[in-house]
């Protein structure tokens, strides 16, 4: 009966439903729209050849890194501004935005010199192989010049998401996309009279789409003159005391995301000493998940922004409330995702070109990511979402660092290196990281540390 009503509950709530579709969706949209994209490039970029697949992804490595850094600072920075919105206050929305904008263009431009000026001995952290390299390192030269760009776009998407403006970025993406494809297909192969550059093209492409988003975000940020609408002086108009606050938030968010992109990273050592069959099965699984996984990115978004909302605006029985819909409309969401997911991984499959034995691979490893699909979405709506949005930044990093350091990775190299077991019993031993989260997850969200405003009054 408690279920019921839980469900009851959440049915009734029509404003809260909408506002969770309008916020989620977009969002949710988004992250299809830039998986598609990889996808894609993936796809024309592998008609160059093995190498050249392999030599851009290992290039990527370094986005990847990148992104983890930017995505902790923009993550860390929302947290503050969904709650700074909750009372309206745009001045400090606006000094949030100046520091995110301040760690995100030093991040990049950091990354993005490294990229220019070594490329040959960054690639060599990642691969022996001399042709690799230097295919790598051809591409890495020309695609670093758009990070300072992707950390402009970020800091500024996401304080448009944190004030419930989440149209824009979306159609942002969709013409980014577009301008990259387009300019894929033109510099790859040398169509519409352009030279045939291969991979360099598809790096000259990025470069371009990136400018292309940036600029446009900044128009449509200046023109429709919202809370992201700031003026330099007001971007750095911080004193010490507000940093600091900044920083107590959204260092732990950033030491988080590192951390555990790090431990990822471990992932692939192991899988990579495995052979490359498990490295084909684990990267197409990997690539059917995201795609499954996108829905509950908007969800757990949506989260965050909503009770840091409310939090921020002090009502804090409204925002308790909300969290357990959230976590019942989670639960919903898993159930057909899973079914969903289910039915669609044979034909998924079947667009890679695949060996059978690997095609087979591929379909134990969805299982076990069907079986542990609740437990996954669960940790991500509450790390993600419940936990930060309340500033409870230190708990998540325990529970994330802990997960992959202390379960996944030792997981991962007595599985897969010790007794050398195939690559979906070892995903099955990594992802039990995901029911000890779960675990301790729940137990840290029943004890409502979170439930706080942090912006004061």
């Amino acid at each position: 009966t408690m279920v019921i009503s839980y469900f009851k509950d959440l049915f009734d709530d029509k404003k809260f439903l909408k506002k969770t579709v309008a916020i989620g969706i977009p969002i949710a949209i988004q992250a299809l729209l830039n998986t598609t994209l990889n996808l894609v490039d993936t796809m024309m970029i592998g008609t160059l050849g093995q190498s050249a697949i392999a030599a851009v992804g290992l290039a990527n490595k370094v986005f990847f890194v990148f992104t983890l850094l930017l995505f902790g600072v923009v993550s860390g920075s929302s947290i503050l501004t969904a709650q700074y919105w909750g009372k309206r206050d745009v001045k400090n929305i606006r000094r949030v935005l100046g520091i995110s904008l301040i760690i995100g263009l030093l991040g990049s431009i950091i990354f993005m010199l490294s990229g220019l000026l070594i490329p040959k001995l960054v690639m060599r952290i990642f691969t022996p192989s001399e042709n690799t390299i230097a295919v790598g390192a051809s591409y890495l030269v020309i695609v670093a010049l758009s990070y300072p760009l992707t950390a402009i776009t970020n800091c500024y998407i996401s304080l448009l998401r944190a004030t419930n403006r989440v149209k824009a970025p979306v159609f942002i993406s969709v013409v980014a996309i577009g301008v990259n494809v387009i300019l894929n297909y033109t510099f790859i192969f040398g169509n519409f009279g352009a030279p045939r550059l291969g991979v360099q093209g598809a790096a000259i492409a990025t470069v371009i789409a990136r400018l292309v988003e940036c600029l446009s975000i900044l128009a449509i940020v200046y023109i429709s003159k919202g809370p992201a609408a700031a003026k330099i002086k007001e971007l750095i108009s911080f004193d010490k005391e507000f940093i600091k606050k900044y920083l107590v938030t959204v260092s732990p968010v950033i030491a988080n995301e590192f951390m555990w992109g790090l431990g990822v990273t471990m992932y692939s050592l192991v899988y990579g000493r495995m052979g490359d069959e498990a490295v084909a099965s684990i990267t197409i699984t990997q690539n059917v998940e995201q795609i499954c996984v996108v829905l509950f990115q908007g969800l757990s978004s949506a989260t965050a922004v909503i009770l840091g909302n409310e939090l921020g605006a002090n009502k804090l029985k409204e925002a308790d409330k909300h969290a357990r819909s959230f976590f019942v409309l989670q639960l919903l969401l898993t159930i057909v995702m899973g079914l969903v997911c289910f039915m669609i991984r044979t034909p998924l499959i079947k667009l890679f070109s695949v060996p059978d034995n690997i095609a087979l691979d591929i379909t134990k490893c969805l299982t076990v990511f069907i079986c542990y699909l609740p437990f996954r979405m669960f940790n991500l709506v509450n790390i993600v979402g419940v936990l930060r949005s309340g500033g409870d930044t230190k708990a998540s990093l325990l529970l994330d660092i802990t997960g992959v350091w202390c379960v996944g990775i030792p997981m991962a190299f007595f599985g897969g290196i010790i007794l050398g077991l195939p690559i979906y019993y070892v995903y099955a031993m990594i992802t039990l990281e995901e029911v000890y989260k779960f675990i301790l997850g729940f137990r840290r969200y029943k004890q409502k540390k979170w439930l706080k405003n942090i912006v004061g009054a």
